[in-house]
């Protein structure tokens, strides 16, 4: 017999495991398959991000991911130096996890927690929502998108057994060699190559008594050839993970090559063990469209991203999160193919943003390269005048370039949904983007402001979003009973919450604000003129609306 499942995610890295939790926390059950075992030998990120740690929080796992492994005691910091017994050009200091104080703009902070940590917390969570059916050793072979439903060809790898499953919908997280975006025959555009580097996870037991360089969670190693590695704390602990950069020519490195550069790194001959090694490439694409009929692309599947800057993943799970609820809308009946259409108008653009800063960033890490720095600066002999000089010189214009990359609050949560036909303009103007910046707005398309709710700072409004279209009022005489009928009337999950506080309603600017299950806002204004425009707006099919709408009186 075959199965039937309402969607099907085909691979279950951390943007396919938090779709398929998302989903199962919305009541939709969804099957996520994986070719892999799960384990994660390479883990490929390392920070969650300030929004996933706001989904973090609104799942209830966000103690769960700052408990997950790695030392959060342990410092932060970014340093430049030549090799780590060798000169240090300059830091970037930054406090460790434990430390790290909540912006003023949000109830979280970003945290570090290496896909090898975070991959089991996602899926602890998925399971705990009892409508994930997760399989892994399980291969997707081949689909048909049949118009009404898509029909797929699944292989187990162990047995080799073919069997069908059916799904209204089928998405594709299965990374930058997207199997199902090559069948769909969805081109990427942009640069391609940026780099190709080989990583390598090693353990070494005290570490840091092995060199002169005072600790960091980052190292790059800057020689007369320019940036050539890096070094990060992968747990905090013991174990790093050394990236030797090349240029855009394909080589893999060999594990002697990788032990001599690791040498050459610490700067000089000590015990570790290579536990892994992993050839990649940096690449600059988006996919053209994200979505094809009932199939669509999230994450690496959809974009491809430098690693500097930590944004692939977190966009990756704002993919998920936005694409979570039009599909839990359009399995449960509410929602239309302009609210399924809107996915890929409204995460797109922040996808070619992101891309396009993670690549500033690995220009301006790499910029010693180009810039043919002066060999002399090298020469830990030189301690002249002049020369202490020059380094200062060179290790401050680094600096300030570099500092860039880890304050990102913009790209984090200042992300725009423009020209979204599920979001009704106000017709204020929009903010300047802004990368190291944010200031809230609850202007339309915007990710609704925090504010704490409650004098002890427990309860954010954002707490308030998640399950359901909310509807803030901040003004008790304004009609709201047309809205809450259209939604009942119509099968729309919706909220009516009021809010007395000025401070909160100059914030948001409206006397009613309409937030989506996304947490994002659809529309603001003073009074509703029409309800079930409006309602049908949103939720991306208004013929439906007014049709119901009639029979219901």
């Amino acid at each position: 017999m075959v199965e039937r499942v309402p969607v099907l995610i085909v691979g279950a890295g951390p943007v396919g495991l938090a779709l398929a939790s998302d989903l199962g926390w919305r009541g939709v059950e969804s099957m996520l398959v994986e070719r892999r075992s799960g384990s994660v030998f390479q883990p490929k990120m390392d920070m969650v991000g300030i929004r996933t740690m706001e989904f973090c929080r609104r799942w209830g796992i966000a103690d769960d991911v700052e408990a997950a492994g790695y030392n959060r005691a342990y410092t932060q910091d970014c340093a430049w130096v030549t090799d780590l017994n060798g000169l240090e050009f300059g830091r970037e200091e930054l406090p460790a996890p434990q430390d790290e104080q909540c912006p003023p703009q949000s109830p979280q902070h970003r945290e570090r927690c290496p896909q090898n940590f975070f991959d089991p917390v996602l899926k602890r969570f998925a399971a705990h929502t009892g409508n994930v059916d997760v399989r892994y050793r399980t291969e997707l072979v081949t689909f048909t998108d049949l118009g009404h439903h898509v029909t797929a060809v699944l292989k187990s790898c162990e047995t080799g057994y073919h069997y069908e499953v059916e799904a209204d919908y089928l998405v594709g997280s299965d990374g930058g060699a997207s199997a199902v975006r090559e069948a769909l025959g969805i081109p990427m555009l942009g640069e391609g190559t940026l780099t190709h580097s080989t990583n390598a996870i090693f353990r070494c037991e005290g570490f840091e008594q092995l060199h002169t360089t005072r600790p960091a969670y980052r190292y790059i190693f800057i020689g007369p050839e320019g940036t050539w590695a890096t070094l990060v704390a992968i747990n905090g602990r013991d174990q790093w993970r050394f990236s030797l950069i090349g240029d855009d020519q394909e080589r893999e490195a060999t594990e002697e090559e990788m032990r001599s550069a690791i040498v050459r790194a610490v700067g000089r001959e000590f015990d570790f063990e290579i536990l892994s090694m992993l050839p990649w490439e940096r690449r600059q694409l988006v996919a053209q469209s994200y979505r094809k009929g009932r199939a669509f692309l999230v994450g690496d599947a959809a974009h491809l991203t430098s690693p500097t800057g930590g944004f692939g993943m977190n966009t990756g799970v704002l993919d998920a999160v936005n694409l979570s609820w039009k599909l839990a809308a359009a399995v449960e009946g509410w929602g239309g193919e302009t609210l399924l259409d809107s996915y890929q108008i409204e995460q797109r653009p922040v996808a070619e943003r992101n891309v396009g800063e993670a690549s500033k960033n690995l220009r301006r890490m790499l910029a010693p390269r180009l810039a043919n720095p002066d060999p002399a600066l090298f020469d830990v002999t030189d301690s002249s005048p002049a020369a202490v000089e020059a380094r200062r010189r060179f290790g401050d214009e680094y600096s300030a370039e570099m500092a860039r990359e880890w304050y990102t609050i913009g790209i984090h949560l200042g992300y725009l949904y423009e020209d979204s036909p599920v979001v009704v303009p106000d017709g204020t103007p929009a903010p300047v983007p802004a990368v190291s910046s944010y200031e809230q707005t609850a202007r339309p398309g915007s990710r609704a402001p925090h504010a704490w709710l409650d004098s002890n700072q427990t309860k954010s409004t954002l707490d308030l979003f998640g399950r359901a279209f909310v509807l803030l009022r901040f003004d008790p005489t304004a009609d709201a009973d047309a809205l809450v009928s259209a939604a009942a009337t119509a099968g729309v999950p919706f909220r009516l919450v009021d809010i007395d506080d000025a401070a909160i309603a100059t914030l948001y600017g409206s006397a009613l604000v309409l937030v989506r299950p996304d947490g994002q806002v659809a529309w603001r204004a003073d009074a509703i003129d029409d309800a079930a425009g409006l309602l049908g707006t949103v939720i991306g099919r208004p013929a439906r609306v007014s049709a119901a709408l009639v029979a219901g009186h």
